[in-house]
């Protein structure tokens, strides 16, 4: 039986971590979900292919996840309904979402967007590095295992 599940945004996920997180799945028993429109084909017995409808990715994902799930997602909205399921999240670039930080993240969002409603122009992402992928490797990793201690923790009681 795998241990927990690993549920990925892969509309926006780079392959690279995609790859990392299916690798790491695989190490450490648990199951990687994918979930994409489907214009985006994606190779995987554990796929789900939803419509190319706004967030209809998300709205599946959000629904599929449960508490002590870990999401991949670079999507603030979707980070911070999955963290009021009591799972976890992080993004493509190893940064993980924490409960006392969402709000901060999603107001710095909306500034944004408001800037650029206005006429604004704000950067994109940089370009992915070794250290992104390094950094997603190790944050992966760590919910897992911290998923693991819990799971066994929750054995014992």
């Amino acid at each position: 039986m795998s241990k927990g599940r690993v549920l990925i945004d892969a509309d926006a996920c780079p392959r690279q971590a995609l790859l990392t997180a299916q690798a790491l799945c695989k190490e450490l028993d648990w199951i990687c979900l994918t979930f994409a429109s489907y214009n985006h084909q994606i190779g995987n017995a554990n796929h789900v292919t939803v419509d190319a409808g706004p967030q209809a990715v998300d709205m599946k994902l959000a629904n599929e996840t449960s508490s002590g799930d870990v999401v991949v997602t670079q999507d603030i909205g979707l980070a911070a309904l999955i963290l009021g399921k009591r799972a976890h999240a992080l993004t493509p670039h190893g940064m993980v979402f924490d409960p006392e930080r969402i709000a901060f993240h999603l107001e710095e969002r909306n500034e944004k967007a408001r800037y650029r409603r206005g006429g604004g122009r704000t950067k994109g992402p940089a370009a992915r590095t070794r250290e992104d992928d390094q950094r997603f490797a190790e944050s992966l990793r760590f919910l897992m295992e911290r998923g693991d201690q819990n799971e066994s923790d929750n054995e014992k009681k």
